[in-house]
């Protein structure tokens, strides 16, 4: 992990010079508290003609080290900075502190995984007290980024334990936190200890932003029907999910639900993987897969072709599956031409001189996948006509994929390519040369 010190070295000395807790650092941020613990430390904060720490040369805190051991009442920001103190020996003075400033937790956290052993067996002591289910949800963030550290597993096992068989109103906000980390940890033990329905996790796995968290929920769920084969509750919000790899285990569960022939559907899917699932499931069901994609590519003229079919085709066809697919180049819709090309590269049949036209293809997806099949025979395209298509009346897409195609074939033409995008005006183009001109040596 990455500690911004400097950053940290700052909210430190603002807090030594007197600044209040709560204007310095986002207590309720956990890499502000690392950043923080980090910075007092920081060798940068050594005076370069004192020598000196930071907290050695503002006024009144040249005498924490000795207000710390005597017991005398410190201001919080003090016991802070204590608590993150070099000389290992105020760290564990500040400890017995923490009580009268809760605020202070997370750096008892911090301690418990302190790379002194005294210190750290103190602050476990101190936090073991000090805890309970309430602030170990609150602190959950930052206790599973200190887990991670060496010496760091206490305040996680700590945390385990208090929240094992704590009420749902409780553990609710850990399921809806920003914190990647700590939703990851919630639905975890919600997957093993069976605090959520299979309902409830398959809804999560369809929305949820991260991939874990789908991938745990969307499991857990099924792995909770599996038994039962209750799985019109979990199918629904599955299939319709976002994410690939979700649709793909509900389509995988299509099968032990019984209902194979509604994976057809997915046949055509705009994901591989939920294609490679859908056609596995349907060929369980009876099904031949490679039938149904040429029945559905048979009409070159089909508005309502989903794009996925042409691409399957391909996927589970052989090289003459390419001929209804050249038809598909003039669809209506630019995704179906888009994925007739990728399926013309899968069967390997892509015939450069065919396809190069379709270079001034108006949208974006068709050109992307016309150059992937052109550019391995780059050559056959007419440098001229390429020429031209950088000029700037043309597309971005167009152009973009005009000085690719020209960088490929290497030698003048490539650095003629370079000069000609130099003033181009999309941001990106211009950006891809000046790094190749900048790698190469050429002005």
């Amino acid at each position: 992990m990455h500690i911004d010190h400097p950053r940290g070295a700052a909210a430190a000395g603002r807090l030594a010079q007197g600044a209040a807790l709560r204007e310095v650092l986002d207590a309720e941020v956990p890499d502000s508290w690392i950043r923080f613990d980090a910075g007092v430390r920081w060798d940068e904060w050594y005076h370069p003609t004192l020598a000196l720490p930071l907290w050695e040369r503002v006024d009144g805190s040249r005498a924490l080290s000795a207000a710390v051991r005597s017991g005398a009442v410190l201001a919080e920001g003090q016991v802070a900075l204590a608590l993150c103190h070099r000389d290992g020996r105020i760290r564990a003075a500040a400890l017995g502190r923490v009580v009268d400033h809760p605020v202070l937790l997370p750096l008892l956290v911090l301690r418990c995984a302190d790379w002194a052993e005294p210190v750290r067996v103190a602050a476990r002591h101190r936090l073991a007290e000090l805890l309970d289910a309430g602030r170990a949800v609150g602190l959950l963030p930052l206790i599973l980024r200190v887990e991670r550290r060496q010496h760091g597993g206490f305040a996680a096992e700590l945390a385990d334990g208090l929240l094992l068989g704590a009420p749902s109103e409780l553990l609710a906000p850990l399921y809806i936190t920003a914190d990647r980390l700590t939703r990851r940890y919630a639905y975890r033990r919600a997957v093993e200890q069976g605090l959520l329905s299979p309902a409830e996790l398959a809804r999560v796995a369809a929305r949820d932003t991260d991939a874990v968290v789908r991938s745990l929920c969307a499991e857990g769920a099924l792995a909770a029907v599996r038994e039962s084969g209750a799985y019109d509750d979990v199918l629904g919000p599955l299939l319709a999910a976002r994410s690939p790899r979700v649709r793909s285990a509900g389509v995988t569960a299509l099968r032990p639900a019984g209902r194979p022939e509604e994976a057809t559907v997915f046949l055509a899917d705009r994901s591989g993987l939920v294609r490679a699932c859908a056609r596995y499931v349907v060929r369980q069901g009876g099904i031949d897969p490679l039938a149904w994609y040429r029945d559905r590519c048979a009409d070159p003229g089909d508005p309502a072709l989903p794009p996925g079919t042409a691409v399957g085709l391909a996927e589970c066809g052989e090289r003459a599956d390419a001929v209804p697919l050249w038809p598909l180049l003039g669809h209506p819709v630019g995704a179906v031409r888009a994925q007739a090309v990728a399926g013309l590269r899968v069967l390997d049949a892509a015939d450069v001189r065919r396809l190069w036209p379709l270079l001034d293809d108006p949208v974006a997806g068709v050109v992307r996948e016309v150059t992937l099949a052109v550019l391995p025979s780059a050559d056959l395209v007419p440098e001229e006509w390429l020429v031209e298509r950088l000029g700037i009346g043309r597309p971005a897409h167009v152009r973009r994929a005009a000085f690719r195609l020209l960088l490929e074939r290497g030698g003048d033409v490539r650095q003629r390519a370079l000069v000609a995008v130099r003033d181009d005006p999309d941001e990106r183009l211009r950006e891809r040369a000046a790094r190749i001109r900048a790698t190469t040596g050429r002005r």
